[in-house]
């Protein structure tokens, strides 16, 4: 039974922009760049071990919901990746510096949107904790 994440992809606009973002927010390195015939970027793979971060052209729109009160859309809708308290922090402001401030946030948890409107969110909860007590 599979029990690890092999890959995300997010579809982007401005491909190039987005791998920038993720990238520089997460220290994550490029794996390889894909592109089209005619030359132009059509996809980005940032490695963050084990899984990839697929960011892939798209051309077409989306709807993106930003009021945290009104539920969740069906389907994908938030990445959330782990970090440590001070990591948190840290990332925190310098995502509200670089004009991304959160969208709400929880006692661990702070949400966002990156550029291309996708929703993510950084956490330094314990899972560990979480997946004892069930024992």
């Amino acid at each position: 039974m599979p029990r690890a994440l092999h890959h995300v992809a997010l579809g982007a606009h401005d491909v190039d922009a987005l791998a920038t973002f993720w990238s520089d927010l997460l220290d994550l390195e490029v794996i390889t760049r894909h592109l089209y015939e005619d030359g132009t970027l059509r996809s980005v793979w940032l490695d963050m071990s084990p899984a990839v971060l697929m960011i892939e052209h798209c051309a077409t729109s989306r709807s993106t919901r930003v009021d945290s009160n009104a539920g969740v859309d069906p389907g994908l809708f938030l990445l959330a990746f782990q970090v440590s308290e001070q990591e948190h922090h840290a990332l925190t402001a310098r995502l509200e510096s670089s004009g991304h401030p959160p969208l709400d946030r929880t006692t661990f948890t702070s949400y966002f949107q990156d550029p291309e409107g996708n929703r993510f969110a950084i956490s330094h909860f314990d899972l560990d904790s979480a997946r004892s007590s069930r024992d």
